[in-house]
This record gives C-alpha cells, structure tokens and sequence, in this order.
C-alpha cells in the first residue's frame, strides 16, 4: 500500500562513534629504571588474525511464474477456488487518489493472463480508483477502495454497488466470514511528501446486511491493514507497527503478538499457522500466535503487498508492489 514518493520504511542504519583514546598513564616507582636496551633488529610487523567468515544470506526463492507485463501497482492477490483463477487488485497511480482508472486483472493458475482487464474504472458505469484488499461471498466480489467497498458480480464483473464508509480515509484489507458479515479496514493514513502521515481514522469495519458499522476504532491501533477471520473475531495487522492483535465480535483487543519487523500486510492461515507479509523485512514470515515468527520467503525488496495462497496447489501469491509484477511461490 505505499508509493514510490512514499517509501520510507526503512531506517538509515547509524554509525558508532569511535572509542575515545585511552589516557596516558606513566608508571611510578621507589627506584630508578636502567635505560632501555638499544634495539639492532627489526620485529616484524604484527600479523591480523584472520577475520572470521560471514554467512552469506540466503538466496531468494524462485518462484513458480512471474507475471509483469499489464501490470500497474499490484496491492492484492485472491485466489478464488471456486472458479480456479488468481484476482490481481491493480492501484495503477497513487493508492489515496480517486482516479478512477484501478483495475481487476484475472491470471491463471499457469501463469496467462486470461482477462487483462476483469473489471477497469472508467469503463462503462464501473467505478474503481484504488483497489486494494477483495474478497467473494455469495456470488459478489467485494474490493476495498479509499471510502467505499465496491461490489461486482464475481462472474461477470458487473457493478452491483457501492458501500460508503463515513469517514475513513484508507480502506485496505477485507475479510468475510462464513455468515457473509465483511469486515474491513481503515489504516488511518494519508500520503504526504516524507510518507504515510496519520489521520486518526484506524479502524476496522464491518458489514452487514449492506449497512457498515465500525466494530472498533482507535488511533492507538497502529493502522489496521491485514484481516484474518479469527474465533469470533479477526485478526489485525497494522501498517505502521510490528505487531498483530486480536479484536473479538466486540470489539475488544487481545493477544498481541509483535513481529521481527513492521510495516505489515498480507496474511494467510496455513494449516495452524499465519503467513504474514512485511515490506520493512522484505520477507513473508510464518509462526503462531504468542510464539516466534521466522521468514519462510525472503528477497522482497519492492514491496511484498497483500498476497493471496491457492489452497489447492499450495502456493504463496505475492504482488510486487513498487516491482509491478505478480510472482508466485511454491510453499515448503
């Protein structure tokens, strides 16, 4: 979800300052010393020790297929098992502005691009600036967008309608629940000249029966962005924070967990553990809830945004943000 003008999650690493000289100190003592002796010889130069070798890091992954060509600032990637194909949220230009020209674009389990264009702001009545997180329910394909949660015939693409959400400013992640209730977020944030400044609107969401209602709001939430539904309740990451955290049908936060590094976004439950992506670690990490979180995918340096997992190939949908281009992995 950042720009390129908006990239600065990553911290200048600092210099240590040199350690002061040691003081002089001229030894005393109750006699004389002789004089030194007069050196004939040459001592040669004192040897280094050898330095110690450094692990090299490992290499990064090769994925299964990359897809870039038509790609334009890819945020999210759903795999939708019913109909077998990958859906690709396209921001194309700047995540927070209404430009109406985001697009779907429907790729393949085998890598082609089947449908460039599924669905594309500014064609026909479709209306789409910034897509970023989706999700389908009952035949209806949900998009979170800036203000508003589009939906689309998840078959044809055609627009069914818009749900407003008052007063949010950055609508990112969604996450159905088996009753159908979608729960989205708002990361609370705006895109300024040194990068992501705060609006105070952290929240998330959810909706039912087309009506939204916030299910918690707090500008101490650390930009909601990555949902997960969780035994009643769903789970949060957050944008400008390391950390996740549990809000029940309540509303109520619990079980925080942090992470190795921030700036979180995509998570999957793998088995009976989450994937959880951070774009300040480059990497996809995997661990359990009040245990360590290690990466199990690393080298993404350009943005590793909401990725999507085909449950039945078991692989890992990453979009390249910043790279624009899809890449997909092979889970070990």
């Amino acid at each position: 979800m950042l720009s390129v003008s908006a990239l600065s999650i990553l911290a200048a690493a600092c210099a240590s300052p040199p350690p002061p000289e040691a003081p002089l100190v001229t030894p005393v003592s109750s006699s004389p010393l002789p004089p030194a002796p007069i050196q004939t010889s040459v001592s040669p130069e004192p040897v280094a020790p050898p330095k110690t070798a450094v692990p090299a890091a490992p290499p990064a992954p090769t994925p299964v297929f990359r897809v870039a060509e038509g790609v334009a600032t890819p945020e999210s990637v759903l795999y939708d098992e019913v109909n077998d194909r990958y859906l690709v949220s396209n921001i194309n230009g700047k995540p927070d502005v209404a430009d109406n020209n985001g697009f779907i674009m429907e790729i393949s389990p085998d890598g082609k691009v089947t449908k460039p264009k599924f669905i594309a702001g500014g064609e026909g009545k479709v209306k789409l600036d910034a897509p970023k997180g989706s999700g389908i329910f009952g035949g209806v394909f949900y998009v979170a967008d800036i203000t508003q949660v589009r939906m689309f015939d998840a078959k044809t693409g055609a627009p069914k309608g818009d749900i407003p959400i008052p007063g949010a400013t950055f609508l990112n992640d969604i996450a159905i629940a088996p009753d159908g209730r979608v729960y989205v977020s708002d990361s609370g944030v705006k895109i300024g000249a040194s990068g992501f400044e705060p609006t105070g609107t952290d929240a998330v969401w959810v909706i039912e029966k087309g009506k939204a209602k916030p299910l918690a709001k707090s500008k101490d939430f650390g930009g909601p962005n990555g949902l997960l539904i969780w035994e009643k309740g769903v789970l949060v990451n957050t944008l400008v924070s390391n950390k996740i955290y549990r809000l029940d049908e309540k509303g109520v936060q619990s079980d925080v967990n942090e992470l190795p590094e921030g700036v979180l976004d995509g998570m999957q439950l793998v088995g009976d553990s989450l994937l959880v992506s951070s774009w300040k670690g480059g990497a996809i990490y995997r661990g359990k809830l009040g245990q360590k979180f290690e990466p199990v995918l690393t080298g993404f340096s350009d943005g590793p945004a909401d990725f999507g997992f085909d449950t039945k190939r078991k692989r890992v949908l990453v979009p390249r943000f910043m790279g624009s281009a899809v890449e997909v992995y092979d889970l070990k």
